[in-house]
């Protein structure tokens, strides 16, 4: 789509009265390779392409998505969607004159994952599950992926945005599983980045295949502990996984604004520990949750929620942040063309404290060590959260012992 035929598509919901017009036009390759039981069980690949248009009135979201990229079908897109909504409001008076599309750089990847063939990742996935099965005759099964995508995506708004980026993600999941008698344990390891095919050929495969068996057999002999409240120190780098379920989804706008959070109208106010700086940063170089914009055109930051336990901002999107009365964030996403932005964490993380590790272990008399966890969830409205603990030990009178 160029700026001319989205300037057109735009100025016609001005024309229905709209506060605000947007085209997202979205081309995403998929690719993927799955090793599974020493042998591969699937290859694919596949293009989605679509474009979402979306007219605000107020705060009032009308949103429609379509495959077809014909302007006339888009000019009756509009018309549809906006004949959803009877207005009285004077019509918009703006004219729609859209710039020349500005192209980000994307200096994130070397390798264009589109020029290279799905049969250079069978080595890594070979190699994954050879070294895996080679740590023990307890290890049963070993399944890796090898995924990446790469998007095009263009985005034009009534107020002279007109925007190109280019997307690359990759990543790498292995699970290792051991069986001893009727005990069945499992180990992972997930790394991705915002890179090209270059990540494959970086990635230590030999190293997260020993740490995932090795963990796999740890926890295969680990015993059991009672279920009670108890003091839980959390491992170094997975503390963001906690946050994310915890505090994360609750201090997006799309759940202040909707009221389902513990966290409305606490801006100001003590919510954690004195301790405790939490971020939400979408400007590291490389990291998955990374973003040159976001998907409303909109730079990221990187945003301090909590400082020292007070809460500093929500993570907002425009209408989010129109609707709580925040600033914008940079942190609008959609799961594709299909759907209408809403704000979403990027890479999030609770910032280094002074506390040392050993401090920490020592202090407790009887607890939790929870080196690596797994996934988990939480009730937005309540805060209530659970998560997995896939490597965890037992800590007795200040000191860490069995699995």
């Amino acid at each position: 789509m160029n700026p001319k035929s989205a300037a057109k598509i735009i100025q016609k919901g001005l024309d229905y009265k709209a506060d605000f017009v947007e085209i997202f036009v979205e081309e995403t390759r998929h690719s993927s390779v799955v090793f599974n039981d020493s042998k591969v069980e699937s290859v694919t690949a596949g293009t989605e392409f679509g474009i979402g248009l979306r007219l605000i009135y107020g705060t009032e979201v009308l949103y429609a998505s379509t495959s077809n990229e014909d302007e006339d079908h888009l000019m009756d897109v509009i018309s549809k969607l906006a004949s959803t909504r009877a207005s009285d409001k004077v019509g918009n008076p703006k004219n729609a004159i859209l710039p020349e599309i500005k192209k980000i750089p994307n200096n994130q990847f070397s390798i264009n994952p589109k020029t290279i063939g799905q049969d250079k990742k069978l080595p890594f996935l070979l190699l994954a599950d050879k070294v895996a099965r080679s740590e023990s005759e307890k290890i049963f099964q070993v399944a890796a992926r090898a995924y990446d995508s790469v998007s095009n995506i263009l985005i034009f708004n009534s107020e002279d945005l007109s925007i190109e980026d280019k997307r690359i993600l990759s990543r790498f999941t292995l699970n290792v599983s051991a069986k001893k008698d009727n005990e069945i344990y499992s180990g992972s390891e997930t790394p991705g980045e915002q890179r090209g095919f270059e990540f494959f050929e970086n990635l230590d495969v030999e190293f997260l295949a020993k740490r995932a068996a090795a963990r796999a057999l740890l926890m295969l002999d680990a015993g059991y502990i009672k279920g009670k409240k108890m003091p839980v120190v959390m491992g170094n780098g997975f503390g963001g996984v906690i946050f994310h379920e915890a505090c994360g989804h609750p201090l997006e706008t799309e759940a202040i604004r909707k009221k389902s959070s513990p966290f409305v109208g606490k801006l100001g106010q003590q919510i954690a520990h004195k301790s405790v700086t939490a971020i939400d940063d979408g400007t590291i170089p490389n990291s998955w949750g990374s973003i040159n914009i976001d998907d409303e055109g909109h730079k990221p930051e990187k945003t301090v929620l909590i400082e020292n336990g007070i809460l500093k901002n929500y993570l907002s999107d425009r209408v989010g942040a129109m609707e709580v009365g925040v600033r914008r964030t940079g942190s609008a996403r959609r799961e594709s063309y299909n759907y209408s932005p809403v704000s979403r964490m990027r890479n999030t993380y609770i910032a280094a404290g002074k506390d040392k590790f050993e401090d920490m272990i020592s202090s407790v008399d009887e607890g939790l060590y929870a080196k690596k966890m797994g996934g988990g969830s939480v009730n937005p409205a309540t805060g209530e959260f659970n998560f997995a603990v896939e490597e965890g030990y037992i800590i007795k009178n200040g000191k860490i012992t069995e699995p």
